[in-house]
């Protein structure tokens, strides 16, 4: 991650790596996307954005929350297969 910007001072990359090490420890080692570091006297602010995390989507099928329905059984197939289907028309 090289997307650091520091403003109002100068600090070295010892001290910058470890503003990073303390942003992926509070956010469960997420990767950051980029980092600015306000220096304001003996105190900074640091701003930063993280990278979008991947998620499944779950739906309530048949009574079930799924992300998918590769490992029903044939009959639980047949019952989503029949379920009635219900849509919004404007």
């Amino acid at each position: 991650m090289e997307n650091v910007t520091v403003l109002g001072g100068t600090l070295d990359r010892k001290e910058i790596d470890e503003y990073i090490k303390y942003i992926r420890e509070k956010n469960d080692n997420r990767q950051i996307e980029s980092l600015q570091i306000e220096v304001d006297g003996d105190y900074v602010n640091l701003s930063y954005k993280l990278e979008p995390q991947p998620f499944d989507r779950i739906r309530r099928i048949t009574g079930y929350l799924v992300g998918t329905t590769d490992r029903f059984n044939n009959a639980k197939r047949a019952e989503e297969r029949d379920r009635v289907k219900h849509t919004l028309t404007l």
